[in-house]
């Protein structure tokens, strides 16, 4: 018997938000190029999504000498956690985000 795979569905919006939150929330103080491959995202996307992340006032960039990094606010910190229960809640149902 052939078991047939399903194909992944695309990550919410959401989802990819809390992949890049939890990347820079696992270093402390992230590069760019840590969250890129942490949240498996391309550079182009990773950048679109910083911006708005940084926009929303959920993260920060930091620059020393000629590195950038990027730290977590407390309402990203806030954010994380929120999201992090309501998957709980919706995990209960057998959805996911």
């Amino acid at each position: 018997m052939v078991e047939l795979v399903q194909p992944e569905k695309p990550r919410s919006r959401l989802k990819i938000y809390l992949d890049v939150l939890s990347a820079i929330q696992a270093e402390g103080e992230a590069k760019p190029t840590h969250i890129l491959y942490k949240a498996n995202l391309s550079y182009d996307r990773l950048a679109k999504y910083l911006e708005e992340l940084a926009a929303k006032g959920l993260i920060t960039e930091k620059t020393e000498e000629e590195n950038r990094y990027f730290v977590l606010t407390p309402q990203g910190r806030e954010f994380i956690k929120e999201v992090r229960k309501a998957e709980a809640f919706i995990g209960g149902f057998g959805l996911t985000i």
